[in-house]
């Protein structure tokens, strides 16, 4: 009985050191615009009309109420944005940004916090650059211009779709609230 208690232990903890902060907003934020003097924090917060556009442009039911946005400046002007967003995993959150550029076009996409045990890869520089220059118009679907990752499926399509989301929000809503009312 005890060596299972001891396992269960052993189990348990390693489930938790799995999870794990890689960056945080301001290291992302610095990585993907270093050119940057300034960061301008907004809280987006979406009408029930603009999730409808969005869910309704990418058939999808879960749009979120908003989403932390940083506006990227160099000598006031804007250069970008970097969205933080949510997304699940297998069992947990990922917490991940994704960095659009002025043009509308990805920059990079960074992830913050993995917490799964499986699945890490998609940290990896060479995933995650599969969206870069990518914009609202592009397919951004799983096995057809997003590579996938084995043993990483959930985390790839979920992070996949979500970078899609957060495109067409930056289309249909972001773009005119923050980067045309600068």
């Amino acid at each position: 009985m005890k060596s299972l208690v001891y396992l269960f232990a052993v189990f348990i903890s390693v489930l938790h050191v799995s999870a794990a902060t890689h960056l945080t907003i301001d290291q992302a934020n610095g990585l993907i615009f270093p050119e940057a003097d300034s960061f301008e924090k907004e809280t987006e917060l979406y009408s029930l009309a603009q999730k409808k556009e969005i869910a309704k442009r990418l058939a999808a039911k879960n749009v979120p109420n908003g989403n932390h946005v940083w506006i990227a400046k160099k000598q006031g002007k804007v250069l970008g944005l970097v969205v933080l967003d949510f997304v699940d995993g297998k069992h947990e959150k990922i917490d991940y940004v994704v960095g659009i550029e002025a043009s509308g076009r990805i920059k990079q996409v960074e992830v913050l916090v993995y917490r799964e045990s499986q699945g890490y890869e998609i940290r990896r520089n060479n995933w995650r650059k599969q969206f870069a220059s990518k914009d609202s118009k592009a397919d951004l679907r799983l096995y057809s211009d997003i590579d996938n990752i084995g043993g990483a499926t959930i985390s790839c399509r979920n992070v996949t779709d979500g970078v899609k989301r957060l495109m067409a929000t930056f289309e249909l809503v972001l773009r005119k609230s923050l980067i045309d009312a600068e």
